[in-house]
Formats: structure tokens, sequence, C-alpha cells
């Protein structure tokens, strides 16, 4: 297998084209065993997917990255431990904006991730009607220059905002994003911003919680709680009843069905490879269910996804659009990236 392709920040930080996303373990996807995630962790970084995504808001998730970077560091004897690139996010409250209560927010963050300084904080805020956000960005920035940080980043930002935030000199590396064969808001007015601007998208729901999958192929459709069990699953159950409907999303399955097989891979190999294939595009979060039974199985799927050996063919894309041109506009229905959490 090909090593795990990288990408470049404006910083000068390098992380994986596939990260690995922790938001399972905060709790909305059921009881953790914190001891097992720490255990689970090994697999990835054996595999050469070495970047974790994470936020001070998903339960233990930064103390799981810490306890797995200090085990790393004692166990190394001499040689240098693997490298690790840790995201995180600060996600604070609204409230003043002060330096002393951004920074006591990353110390935090730095102490339970076992780190003495930040590879790269994205920034998330609730409400644009309260302008303190760029309060906190001016701090985030200033400490960003002192070197507590290494990259600065937003996460669920619209396009107005970003390129608001950027006209003040502000620079950002990455926006965190929605992003799949479902949700493409970014590709109406984001990409092009940040391609402009030497921004890199990030995304998420890449996969739609498990939903483009096999396991999901003409299969009835899922509406119980007891279907939907987790926090990813019913969230992106949602946005398939937005973007067009059950019926729809199994044309859909059908189709990269066949894509897949005629590259000998998975439908959610497929369903990534789209993704990172778009423009402003650095890299997919796939989420890992970390101390859960059957963590790391997809592991496969997302290095066969940024694999060299994956190319989708002109008659895939084509047989691709053919279904997803047949659905609702989702800028039209919620608006630009991140309006669903400010609604």
């Amino acid at each position: 297998m090909s090593p795990v392709p990288k990408v470049r920040l404006s910083g000068g930080l390098e992380i994986c084209r596939v990260l690995n996303g922790m938001w399972q373990v905060s709790g909305a996807h059921g009881p953790v065993d914190k001891v097992r995630a720490v255990e689970a962790m090994q697999a990835y970084v054996d595999a050469g997917l070495t970047t974790f995504d994470m936020a001070d808001i998903y339960g233990p998730a930064e103390d799981i990255f810490g306890q797995f970077n200090g085990q790393l560091k004692s166990k190394s004897s001499g040689s240098p431990p693997p490298a690790l690139q840790g995201l995180t996010k600060y996600v604070p409250r609204p409230g003043p904006m002060d330096r002393k209560v951004v920074e006591k927010a990353l110390q935090r963050s730095m102490t339970r991730m076992q780190v003495d300084s930040l590879d790269c904080v994205q920034f998330h805020w609730w409400d644009y009607r309260d302008k303190r956000y760029l309060d906190a960005l001016g701090h985030l920035s200033d400490m960003q220059q002192e070197g507590l940080i290494r990259e600065l980043a937003l996460t669920n930002f619209d396009t107005q905002r970003l390129e608001e935030i950027s006209n003040r000199g502000i620079r950002i590396s990455s926006n965190q994003v929605q992003y799949s064969l479902i949700d493409q808001r970014p590709a109406a007015r984001m990409e092009s911003f940040c391609l402009a601007n030497n921004i890199q998208l990030l995304t998420y729901g890449t996969l739609a919680g498990g939903l483009l999958s096999e396991r999901y192929l003409g299969k009835v459709e899922p509406t119980s709680r007891a279907e939907l069990y987790t926090a990813s699953l019913s969230k992106y159950k949602n946005m398939i009843d937005t973007w067009g409907g059950w019926s729809l999303f199994q044309d859909l399955l059908v189709t990269l069905e066949t894509v897949a097989k005629r590259h000998d891979c998975s439908v959610a190999s497929v369903a990534m490879r789209y993704v990172l294939d778009r423009p402003a595009v650095g890299g997919v979060i796939v989420g890992c269910r970390l101390g859960v039974a059957g963590s790391g199985q997809h592991i496969s799927d997302s290095l066969l996804s940024c694999s060299p050996d994956l190319k989708l063919s002109t008659e895939d894309l084509a047989a691709i659009a053919a279904v997803t041109q047949r659905s609702r506009d989702l800028v039209v229905l919620i608006g630009d990236c991140g309006d669903e959490y400010r609604s």
C-alpha cells in the first residue's frame, strides 16, 4: 500500500489527507471505554494515519489523545516516536473574549493533550450577530505569532465571514465543513474563495455517518431511534431527507456500488475519493469508533480512498452526477456552509 498522502497547511504543518475523527468519543455515540479507546489509536498510527481531529467539547477526546501521545513518548526508548498531528477546536460559549479567557481555554487543551503547543486550533462561533468572534480570533492570531499555535483555522464558518476574517489580516489555514456526495454546498461559494486564499477545506460527514456504504444498499428506510442509534446516523439521515429522500439515496448507492466494483473497492472508498478530488479539499475526516467493538475495521477503506491506485474516471463521475443533479439545492434550503448550526 502506498504511503498516506499529506497536505501542507499554510503555517507549514503537514497532515494526512485522511484524518481520524474523534467526535465519536464525545458520548453522543454511546458509552466509551477510555482505556480501550487509547489502545485502539495504535492501529491507525501503524497504518500511517497519524492525524487526529478533536475538540474541547468532544467529551474526553483531548484526554484520550493526550494519554496515547504520552504512551508513545514513553515507549520510544531512545528512538523518536511516530509524529502525531493533533487538531483540536476551540468552541467557546457566548461571552467576553478577552485574552485571559482565550488563553485559559488553550492551556486547558494543551494540558489534556499533553503538548507544549497546539498543532492547530479550529475556532467555532455560534452566533454571527455577536461580533466578539473577531476579538477571539485576534487573540488567537497573536498567540499564533507567539508560537503557542502552529495553525489557526475555523470550523463551520460561512464564506462571508471567512472573507471578513481574512480581510482583517488574520491568516486562516483551513475551514472544517460538511462536504459529501449528499452535501456539496462548499462548491457553491466557499471553494473559489479558499483556492484564491490558500485555505484548505477539511471535510466531515463525507460518509454520512456510515450511511454511504453497502450496509444500507437495498435496505428499508431507517426511521426509528433504534435504527438511527448514533448521533451521526440521525444527523445525516436528516440531511438525506432534505437532499432528496431515501429513494434517491438508494439510486446513489446503486451507482456507487457499480463504480466500486469497477475499481475493486468499497462504496466508502469511492465516496471519500470523490470529495478528496474536489478543488480546495485538503483532507477528509473519517470518524473512529475508538474503544468500540470493530474499531479500525474501516482503515483499509481509508487507505484505498487516498491511494493513487484509485482514480475515478469521467464515466464514473458522469454516472454519479446523473443521480446527484436530481437532488434538491441545499444552498437554497439550508444556506452556506455551517448555516445549519445557526438557523
